[in-house]
């Protein structure tokens, strides 16, 4: 959802590398894919080592991916922030529609670099969760249940656009003549509000599996 967001966006702003060579507005995903790679090579030789040395123990499954979930709150807040100020710009140089505004599309960068590392923390805890929880015969099916409910995060996150989109003004055919930092903002509530019930939930839950121990011990990514 976010992703599609994030391509509108760059359609309207400065997508120039020098004066002449123009970058595609879908180039801007590549940004979060190095950001995963990058971020689970440093959790895997760096973060989590250093973690155990300090701490004695290993991070477990529930707070790794609760780290995700305040990163998606960040990224989220960052996303609000650098719309409104591609918003603030459009509306002073008197730009409507689908203009391009002069602002380098490289203010997104933040935003998908939170995105890529929130992903690394995210998905890894998720398997390691439902790997270890999960009972023997379903193990295998650790993996799929992550791709279900990221297939089911897009209808979801497709249906608030849309609600959005019949609702408001916010988010008329031209991007410049409309409002998606509130978009953003009402994003970042309902990301807060989740993270909030996440975090009952964690604190509620109970390992059941008696070899946590020393799943808990392995690395982040179960690969």
């Amino acid at each position: 959802m976010q992703m599609s967001l994030v391509v509108l966006q760059a359609l309207a702003m400065d997508r120039h590398l020098g004066p002449t060579f123009q970058i595609s507005a879908g180039t801007m995903m590549v940004f979060g894919m190095l950001s995963t790679s990058i971020s689970l090579a440093i959790i895997d030789r760096f973060l989590l080592p250093t973690f155990q040395k300090l701490t004695g123990t290993s991070p477990t499954p529930l707070q790794w991916i609760g780290v995700g979930h305040a990163l998606d709150v960040l990224r989220m807040t960052i996303s609000a922030l650098v719309e409104s100020k591609r918003l603030a710009t459009a509306r002073s140089h008197n730009l409507y529609g689908n203009t391009v505004v002069p602002m380098s599309v490289f203010w997104m960068v933040p935003q998908l670099v939170v995105v890529g590392v929130g992903e690394a923390f995210h998905f890894p805890g998720n398997v390691l969760l439902y790997y270890q929880e999960f009972p023997k015969s379903l193990k295998s099916t650790a993996a799929a249940m992550v791709a279900m409910f990221i297939g089911i995060a897009f209808y979801l996150g497709t249906a608030i656009i849309d609600f959005l989109r019949k609702t408001t003004r916010w988010l008329p055919d031209g991007i410049n003549d409309g409002r998606m930092d509130n978009v953003y903002w009402v994003l970042t509530v309902i990301t807060l509000i989740n993270f909030g019930y996440y975090l009952i939930c964690s604190w509620l839950y109970e390992y059941q599996n008696v070899e946590k121990n020393e799943l808990s011990s392995s690395s982040p990514c179960p690969c």
